[in-house]
């Protein structure tokens, strides 16, 4: 199978896309994504993605990739003098933390070998997985978050879970949708929506990043609003190599 001779040659490319804090305009950290080359099987890399989510390699592609992004991180943090607390969003199928083979002491060793600290570590769930058991993915959430890792909830405002979502699990982090972000400054209702987003972050102590900021009319309206971070090809695209993001305001 195609993504098995992935795994084995470790033929993804990385990318590193900046998240910025856009009061001061420092880079926060980095989301981590790995993406296949084109192929007649998975001309894109949503593809790619729903494919291996529908088969049972999910548990160890998932983990392939973990390893592969935080390897890659350090390896590229270490051809720059860059802070070394920066955060690094990986992004993990919510399905995989209830693996009854996922052991999260594999995760801290590999930390501990490449010199990264648990909170330094950021999970992001997407949304659009929904999670069924919420019971017990918060119990399963209060184990990471005792040994140092952070939750981010994905691609907020894009399904129909999102409520129920932040209520259960209390993420960190809510990063919002980029369908929310578009031409924000020009809709009232997706700034009716945000606002409501974000006085319930502020009520509830989480950090809200706003997804897919392309430009600077956008950029300007959810830092004005008090939105806390931005992620966007306005701030800085995904690139193999590390660089910090610049804001444009």
């Amino acid at each position: 199978m195609e993504f098995k001779k992935i795994m084995e040659s470790k033929s993804l490319a990385t990318f590193f896309q900046p998240i910025l804090e856009l009061e001061s305009g420092e880079t926060l950290g980095y989301e981590v994504l790995n993406r296949p080359a084109r192929s007649r099987l998975f001309p894109n890399t949503e593809e790619f993605y729903n494919f291996v989510g529908q088969t049972e390699q999910v548990f160890s592609f998932e983990c392939f990739c973990r390893n592969l992004s935080l390897s890659r991180f350090i390896a590229k943090t270490k051809e720059n003098t860059l802070k070394n607390n920066l955060l690094i969003f990986i992004n993990i199928h919510p399905n995989v933390l209830l693996d009854s083979n996922y052991h999260s002491g594999e995760t801290l060793q590999l930390l501990q070998e490449l010199g990264i600290k648990p909170s330094q570590v950021v999970f992001e769930l997407t949304e659009k997985s929904a999670v069924t058991d919420f019971t017990l993915f918060e119990k399963v959430l209060s184990n990471y978050r005792s040994q140092g890792f952070r939750i981010a909830i994905d691609d907020v405002g894009s399904g129909y879970n999102s409520l129920k979502t932040l209520v259960y699990l209390k993420p960190e982090f809510i990063k919002l949708d980029q369908s929310l972000i578009k031409n924000i400054d020009q809709n009232i209702e997706q700034q009716q929506l945000v606002a409501l987003i974000i006085e319930y972050a502020n009520q509830s102590s989480t950090k809200i990043i706003a997804e897919g900021i392309e430009t600077v009319g956008e950029l300007r309206f959810i830092y004005e609003k008090g939105v806390h971070y931005g992620q966007g090809y306005a701030l800085g695209k995904p690139q193999e190599d590390i660089r910090p993001g610049v804001m444009r305001i």
